[in-house]
């Protein structure tokens, strides 16, 4: 068995290179296409665009590789069934779940690779290219920091702290406003439960000014609602928020237990929390649907139908899994359920192919 599992493991791996590769330089090629006008009226440099388009591989990898797991595994078992393969290994009395063992394990390691590629190099490498078509390329200005699971930003008008930017509502929460005088001394305050983007203005809810003047007691003022002319916009924030793509599993944990700690709603990121780790799993789902539609017949000569077929099954998960997020996200279900929505069902779905194998 050795030698088999040799072989297969090597027929699979120089697939799955190949494969990938192809994704990887499509994916590319289109990203290139769409953003080139972008470049060429900010006047971007080929290195601009050479490390940009390099910072993207990493994302790009751990998006396509349930993709090209699928794919491999439909190219690897569908030749050894054109080439009667299969029959030969059963007729030497080995199981056809025996010889997915090689594949199944492949699958398990490419799981924990997503994973560990999400959590320690994608959010770097989103945050690099970002940086270089927002500040590099578009010549926006950063003029804060997402520290410590806040936002901290030097305004024109003083320095703001937000505790939670949603950039899909373009809503501020946990909002202190520190205006400064000439003299860099504090003359105001303004705490806010939240604030949002309405008709080019900041409208503050629930909020509490402080005013400082000097040899006198702070004056407090209570509003409902409070208007306030700042110079920065929704698009200015941006910059600094940073959103789930851009974090690990660990780091979104800790945000997430800070907004809760302090009273904010964080269903929506707990719905993205738990999709963390659902979606590197399904290698090995689609990795079983794979392997499925290729031994259902020792001769199969279908290997078109086969690829066929289990793509659309395959790419199919990702939209039950863009639902099953959305529903989350919105708490229409529960966050946990969520995200495992598509992994549960197509666990089933694969579960039946596999059984059904004539072994």
């Amino acid at each position: 068995m050795k030698i088999l599992d040799r072989y297969l493991t090597v027929e699979y791996l120089r697939n799955l290179i190949l494969v990938t590769g192809c994704f990887v330089a499509l994916f590319l090629i289109i990203d290139f296409f769409e953003k080139i006008r972008m470049f060429l009226t900010n006047n971007a440099t080929l290195a601009q665009m050479a490390a940009f388009f390099l910072y993207r591989i990493p994302m790009i990898v751990s998006q396509i590789l349930p993709a090209s797991t699928l794919l491999t595994a439909l190219m690897t078992y569908g030749y050894l069934s054109r080439h009667s393969e299969i029959v030969a290994v059963k007729a030497n009395g080995i199981s056809l779940y025996r010889l997915s063992l090689p594949v199944l394990t492949i699958a398990v390691l490419i799981s924990l690779s997503i994973f560990f590629l999400n959590e320690w190099i994608t959010p770097y490498t989103n945050q690099k290219s970002e940086y270089i078509r927002l500040i590099e390329v578009q010549k926006r200005q950063s003029l804060g920091t997402f520290k410590q699971d806040q936002i901290w930003y030097r305004g024109q008008k003083g320095i703001y702290n937000f505790k939670l930017f949603d950039v899909q509502s373009n809503r501020l929460r946990g909002i202190t406003i520190y205006h400064m005088g000439p003299d860099m001394s504090l003359s105001m305050r303004i705490d806010a439960e939240w604030g949002e983007w309405q008709d080019g203005r900041w409208q503050l809810h629930n909020v509490l000014v402080t005013r400082f003047k000097a040899g006198e007691f702070p004056l407090l003022e209570n509003h409902n609602q409070y208007l306030i002319d700042l110079p920065e916009k929704p698009d200015d924030f941006k910059i600094v928020q940073k959103n789930v793509e851009t974090m690990g599993y660990s780091e979104l944990k800790r945000y997430i237990g800070k907004l809760q700690s302090e009273g904010f709603d964080a269903t929506r990121y707990m719905a993205d929390l738990h999709g963390k780790i659902a979606f590197p799993l399904v290698c090995v789902i689609l990795a079983v649907i794979g392997m499925a539609f290729s031994l259902r017949s020792e001769r199969s000569g279908g290997i078109a139908q086969g690829i066929g077929i289990g793509l659309l099954i395959g790419f199919s998960y990702w939209l039950v899994f863009a639902f099953g997020i959305s529903l989350g996200r919105s708490g229409a279900i529960p966050p946990l359920p969520a995200a495992w929505l598509g992994n549960i069902l197509f666990s089933i779905i694969s579960a039946v192919l596999l059984y059904r194998i004539k072994t």
